[in-house]
């Protein structure tokens, strides 16, 4: 894992939008690898990840404005891009150039699911790191469940969503949730955390809202505290 200081020198990434096959037809993907020319990246390995691990993020609800664009699921692609990943932002069926109409969560599970073997496929080897916000952390959950991953990341977690589920995963799994949260109330997301036998790390963000207005670079820096200690 790279350090904070060479994630300063880092250039911008390379975004490439494509379609690939879902479980309701095309699925539309951005794909943000690390720049040309950064500390790790070895140019001549095509469809390598320098940094042995790639990371999958899920959007916001669909039918409040979430796509892959959001900048809280930007805000997590660019962190894992300076820690050397590729980051694979995608938008969930009925959204943008995707196919097919809104399922309640089930149908963005099998989504997510499709991605996250379609980047196995694209990076052999590579470990899969798992990341959404809000509706897309609940979705990114219940994946995890299905498909193992190696490290799980989940921001503001839908607790609608949440409360269905009664397992963790095995894996490292981070909560980042803003204690002034308007959508998601902190307190509830602490009492369905105690009721796991095996909870996930909680980092609370004292005045943290719903969308990180002004907070996102508290955001990216909690995750890198906690991938730091993870890592150590």
């Amino acid at each position: 894992m790279s350090s904070p200081s060479e994630t300063q020198v880092r250039s911008a990434p390379k975004t490439t939008t494509i379609s690939i096959a879902g479980p309701a037809g095309a699925l539309e993907l951005l794909i943000d690898e690390p720049g040309a020319g950064e500390p790790g990246v070895d140019e001549s390995r095509s469809g390598s990840s320098p940094a042995g691990n790639v990371a999958v993020i899920c959007h916001p609800h669909p039918l409040f404005g979430g796509n892959m664009t959001n900048k809280v699921v930007h805000t997590l692609a660019r962190t894992f891009n300076d820690l050397g990943l590729p980051a694979v932002r995608f938008n969930f069926r009925g959204v943008g150039k995707s196919a097919g109409t809104h399922d309640d969560g089930e149908g963005e599970t099998e989504d997510a699911l499709a991605v996250m073997e379609w980047t196995r496929e694209r990076w052999p080897g590579a470990e899969l790191w798992l990341a959404g916000f809000s509706f897309g952390a609940a979705i990114a959950l219940r994946a995890s469940l299905r498909s193992p991953v190696t490290r799980l990341i989940t921001v503001a977690p839908a607790i609608r969503w949440l409360q269905q589920v009664k397992a963790a995963p095995a894996t490292p799994w981070l909560i980042v949730q803003g204690d002034q949260d308007e959508l998601v109330n902190v307190e509830a997301v602490r009492s369905w955390v105690a009721k796991l036998t095996k909870p996930p790390t909680l980092e609370v963000l004292a005045g943290g809202e719903h969308f990180f207005h002004g907070r996102l670079n508290d955001l990216r820096d909690a995750i890198n505290a906690w991938l730091e200690r993870v890592e150590s």
